[in-house]
């Protein structure tokens, strides 16, 4: 049955469902979007608490090596610990600060490429997979 152009306009019915087709798309990458960059949030948060922790540690060594064993031996024993860490991606480099020889710096470099996010939707745009954080501290005793 054909409708008048005058009541053609004015009929309601289905507008929900073209609704629905429309803002699913848009809302399903959104809640993924959060769901992936929470996830790799939470993972950087942890490096991040992981380094201030480690270069905390650094502070009881009287010479630069018992500081590298202090802080090697910290992160060896507890980047387990960390929510999302896994110790077998964990890179670090240790040492006096570039800039500031009174400074102690400690960068962790983790491959979160094991993070599930990677496997989500293709257009949803992704951080990097390599997460570099660092942390410094002023050498005690000087």
């Amino acid at each position: 049955m054909v409708q008048r152009p005058q009541t053609f306009g004015s009929d309601c019915r289905g507008t929900a469902v073209i609704e629905f087709a429309i803002l699913t798309p848009v809302f399903l990458l959104m809640i993924t979007g959060m769901l992936a960059y929470g996830i790799y949030f939470g993972a950087a948060h942890s490096l991040q608490q992981l380094a201030a922790d480690a270069v905390r540690v650094s502070i009881s060594g009287l010479s630069s090596a018992e500081r590298d064993g202090l802080v090697g031996a910290y992160l060896d024993r507890h980047a387990g610990v960390y929510l999302l860490i896994d110790p077998a991606r964990l890179r670090h480099e240790l040492g006096a600060h570039p800039d500031d020889a009174d400074q102690y710096r400690l960068v962790l470099r983790y491959d979160a490429s094991d993070l599930p996010i990677w496997n989500l939707y293709p257009p949803l745009p992704l951080p990097d997979q390599n997460i570099v954080i660092g942390a410094t501290i002023r050498r005690g005793g000087l």
